[in-house]
């Protein structure tokens, strides 16, 4: 019988398993890891989610453990979708092992994920980010004194070309047909129909239109400019630690004053939560979390109102908000209340305390922005409805949240932040060494060249002899 030459390698029927190939683990995964065993992540999360699954009725589902870590995966690997963390989860081993998988099990699929998300309620999503905030407490990281408040906008799922007018159901183009039909022209082209739409006044309200898609979306205008359907994402930091202690989800076309008082709501309840917590496991030692709750609030200008200004005044709680620039001058007359309350918080933005919260806020909370919508890949939504939406961001924000334990343990919050850590301590020690080869170079004495003067019948420019060591314009 003969043999092939060259031809493909035929694989073994039976391979040992301690043949396998075996991953050496993200070390920031494996920190990550130790850090969810030690706190007894997952015995935490099948306990409260037991009531969503049957010890023998259905198909194997997956495990609560398995499916929050990866939706943490989500905001650690700056993925927006679902679909996009199963691939990634799939294709790698370092992540396989951060899920507790096994080489022999198969990875969730999206379809498994996102079945799960909406099996499990939005409340154990919530215990699960209340959970990450007492991890927060233990280890100093939440005080709950200031409060920062501000929001921004999240892109929906749900295209502009696809609205739907709320009365009758017309879509834009059906919409502006019948008006160009009843203004006398009766086969409208698609010029006509964009000169009738640029005459109109206010062409997209909320009142009237609506996405088929996703009902809880509105049209709202992005941080870019741009028009689009949106969500509105609100948070409130920690002033101390920058820590997200609440996490709300609005409606796009809902202004900052009306939306304020659920945060910061939000926000009260969390902390109170985390006292009682403390109190109860900790009774003997100092409290970490502030006992009095929030005392002072910081937002930005848009949150400005005296209604605002005063409802904070009742609540008990120190306002820093920044004025508008005033029109004109106001008429007080039976408003004494509201003058007063108003004057007092202009009195503590004008000072130095005030003027250093205000900083301190722009630092803090554009930061959480950016962490979690920008690096961590959630400005674009891939999910329709606002509870499926909150779920996950209830989620990502509790790994945001993670990563300040990760940066006090590793120093970086992320695997993408660790590598780059490594790189900056490189590079700071090769521009060390080279300020100090430079620094030797300029000490040692170089003996000056000599002119040599050309004959009589020659050009009389004299040339300097080449240096051995001439500097660049790059240093190098």
């Amino acid at each position: 019988m003969s043999k092939r030459n060259g031809g493909e390698k035929q694989e073994d029927i039976w391979i040992a398993h301690t043949e396998l190939a075996v991953a050496p683990g993200h070390p920031f995964y494996k920190r990550l890891n130790e850090l969810l065993e030690g706190s007894k992540f997952d015995e935490f999360v099948e306990g409260r989610c037991a009531g969503f699954y049957h010890a023998r009725l259905g198909r194997p589902s997956l495990r609560p453990g398995i499916y929050f870590r990866a939706l943490l995966v989500g905001y650690f690997e700056g993925i927006a979708s679902e679909r996009g963390i199963a691939w990634r989860v799939a294709d790698s081993l370092a992540l396989r092992g951060f899920l507790g998988m096994g080489l022999d099990e198969q990875t969730p699929d999206h379809s498994t994920i996102s079945r799960t998300r909406r099996l499990i309620d939005i409340d154990q999503h919530r215990e699960v980010f209340a959970w990450v905030l007492g991890l927060l407490a233990e280890r100093g990281l939440l005080k709950g004194q200031r409060m920062g408040i501000d929001a921004t906008t999240l892109e929906a799922n749900a295209a502009m070309r696809s609205i739907v007018r709320r009365d009758s159901g017309e879509t834009y183009d059906e919409f502006l047909c019948g008006l160009a039909k009843a203004s006398g022209i009766a086969t409208p082209t698609r010029e006509d129909l964009v000169r009738l739409d640029r005459k109109r006044k206010k062409r997209t309200s909320n009142k009237e239109w609506k996405s088929p898609a996703d009902g809880d979306a509105r049209i709202a205008k992005m941080k870019d400019g741009r028009t689009h359907l949106a969500h509105k994402a609100e948070h409130a930091v920690d002033m101390d630690t920058g820590a997200i202690v609440a996490v709300t989800l609005q409606a796009a076309d809902q202004g900052d004053t009306t939306t304020l008082d659920e945060t910061l709501c939000e926000a009260g309840e969390q902390l109170a939560e985390q006292i009682r917590r403390e109190a109860e496991s900790r009774p003997q030692d100092k409290p970490k979390v502030h006992l009095q709750g929030i005392e002072e609030l910081v937002t930005d200008k848009g949150y400005h109102s005296s209604a605002v200004v005063q409802r904070m005044k009742s609540y008990q709680v120190r306002s820093y908000i920044p004025e508008k620039k005033p029109k004109g001058r106001r008429n007080w007359q039976g408003q004494r209340a509201e003058q007063q309350a108003l004057y007092a918080n202009r009195r503590r933005v004008r000072g130095e305390y005030g003027k250093s919260l205000l900083r301190r806020r722009g630092e803090l909370i554009e930061r959480s922005f950016a962490h979690c919508y920008e690096t961590g890949g959630m400005r674009r939504c891939h999910l329709r409805g606002r509870e499926n939406i909150l779920k996950r961001q209830l989620v990502h924000v509790g790994a945001f949240n993670l990563s300040l334990i990760l940066r006090q343990l590793l120093g970086a919050g992320t695997p993408r932040e660790l590598k780059n850590r490594a790189g900056r301590i490189f590079s700071r020690l090769f521009g060390f060494l080279r300020r100090t080869t430079a620094a030797s170079f300029i000490g040692r004495r170089i003996r000056p060249t000599c002119l040599r003067m050309a004959p009589s019948f020659r050009c009389r420019t004299p040339r300097r002899r080449s240096c051995l060591f001439r500097g660049s314009a790059t240093g190098c």
